[in-house]
């Protein structure tokens, strides 16, 4: 039997020689957005080709690679692929010592990583406004949340179109440098976004979940956490595989990072809400408003499970790792790495569920005066399939971001009538269905296909990504993939 400790130098060596080659197939592999060093250099992009046969496992800096002379701006914490580009959210456009300035704004190719548009500013006016996220809502509208509101974002013509009203941070417009996170705009930003039922669920430090009509672009509702606990703050946001929405609650709104050992189940359609309490003696999900990151709290898009990590050392808890049954409703420990005595630690929001394995990605490293990491991969059960040391640098990971498959059209037939619904040879049942509504949505969340049900039948060829779907009418739900 081959030891662990010999097969992570043979890794080691893979990786310390990997380069980047021009026929890298970005549908096959794994990116990773980088805070990277602050105060040295911009953040950058690494790519892992977890099954590489030769072994040339990664990657390094690919989208500086593929565009010479640009680079991304300072602590690009968001990085998401919607409808064939990347989107890369920055806090600032320049780190202080690098020598290029990139952007808090930028879009490249998803299949070439080559550039197609960056800006270093979000807030047209110039206004202080550093990056947070992105969230994709159609082919032609995105969302870019901000230390200062959410901002409407119109794809087609690469222009921010103007603020969300009521989105703002009410502590904004004082004179603070924005690299500082004493300053005012770090009492009211907002974070993590997602589309759930044609509505975005946004993150906002100070009011709590906000809940946006994505069509007409308005703040229809919100979300307070005062009624999980009295001075209790949001964290992050995910959504299960079911469809239902889970929120990690922060102790106050202050940004102390500590959590309380609470979820909150919201119902994408109805928005009503049900505290949920972790098993006893876990750790809530950790969160970050302090130097904000998307946090490591994420779900299985096969599994209506989620993952993340907590303990009791607030912002750098990162050797626990929990699992939550969404239907039992109960916490497990997946992974405690301080059991295996290496000093691994998980790297701030670095978490993330292939959505095609099912598998469990998360960025390691030992203290943040070293330069050590590697990737380790967990089967679904918690046991460590590969270790992928990485070249010494201060990387910071940030976020996994799983691209697209490659196969980017698929048709699913899909024929309806009162007592069923028949997708791609997969038949869903229903009961008194008549006068009700189906609904499709993708993973993202954007509805593909709303038809009223009637006496009449109704038949259809969907060209559609290939990836997870949630099919919806009237009382039954349920995931296919296509």
């Amino acid at each position: 039997m081959i030891s662990r400790q010999f097969l992570t130098f043979v890794l080691y060596v893979a990786a310390s020689s990997a380069s980047m080659a021009d026929d890298v197939d970005f549908h096959e592999g794994i990116f990773v957005v980088n805070e990277d060093w602050y105060g040295h250099q911009n953040s950058t992009v690494n790519y892992l080709l977890p099954d590489d046969p030769g072994g040339n496992y990664w990657h390094y800096r690919v989208f500086q690679e593929a565009n010479p002379g640009h680079e991304l701006g300072c602590t690009n914490q968001y990085g998401a692929i919607w409808n064939g580009r990347f989107y890369f959210i920055a806090k600032q456009d320049k780190d202080p010592g690098a020598s290029v300035a990139g952007g808090r704004i930028t879009v490249a190719d998803a299949e070439t990583m080559k550039i197609l548009y960056q800006n270093t500013i979000i807030d047209p006016s110039g206004a202080q406004c550093d990056g947070r996220g992105f969230v994709g809502i159609d082919e032609h509208k995105g969302y870019i949340s901000t230390s200062n509101g959410v901002w409407i974002f119109d794809l087609d013509n690469f222009e921010v179109k103007g603020r969300i009203e009521g989105t703002s941070n009410p502590n904004a417009g004082d004179d603070t440098p924005n690299t500082n996170p004493a300053g005012s705009l770090y009492y009211g930003q907002s974070g993590t976004m997602l589309l759930a039922d044609g509505k975005v669920f946004v993150c906002h430090q100070q009011s709590g979940i906000l809940v946006i009509d994505a069509a007409s672009d308005k703040l229809v509702s919100h979300i307070s956490m005062d009624i999980v606990s009295d001075g209790a703050g949001i964290g992050s946001i995910v959504k299960a595989a079911d469809g239902s929405l889970w929120a990690s609650v922060a102790q106050d709104t202050h940004g102390t990072g500590s959590s309380l050992p609470l979820l909150l189940r919201i119902d994408p359609h109805t928005l009503a809400t049900e505290t949920v309490p972790v098993t006893e003696g876990m750790f809530g999900p950790a969160n970050s408003w302090y130097a904000w990151t998307p946090d490591a709290f994420v779900a299985s898009s096969q599994s209506n499970v989620l993952y993340w990590k907590g303990g009791m050392n607030r912002w750098f808890a990162g050797s626990q790792i929990y699992k939550f049954d969404c239907d039992t409703r109960e916490t497990s420990l997946f992974v405690d790495l301080e059991t295996e005595g290496a000093n691994w630690k998980v790297y701030g929001c670095s978490l993330g569920v292939h959505p095609d394995t099912d598998e469990v990605y998360m960025s390691l490293y030992h203290e943040f005066s070293t330069p050590t990491y590697i990737t380790r991969r967990y089967s679904p059960e918690g046991e460590a399939i590969c270790d992928y040391p990485m070249i010494d640098n201060y990387w910071f990971p940030s976020m996994f971001v799983f691209p697209q498959a490659k196969n980017t059209s698929a048709v699913a037939d899909i024929s309806v009538s009162e007592t069923s619904i028949k997708l791609s040879g997969k038949l869903l049942s229903l009961k008194n269905a008549s006068g009700s509504t189906l609904e499709i949505y993708s993973a993202t969340g954007a509805c593909v296909l709303r038809y009223a049900i009637n006496t009449d039948f109704f038949e259809q060829s969907l060209a559609l990504p290939a990836g997870i779907y949630i099919i919806k009418a009237g009382n039954s739900i349920r995931k296919f993939r296509i």
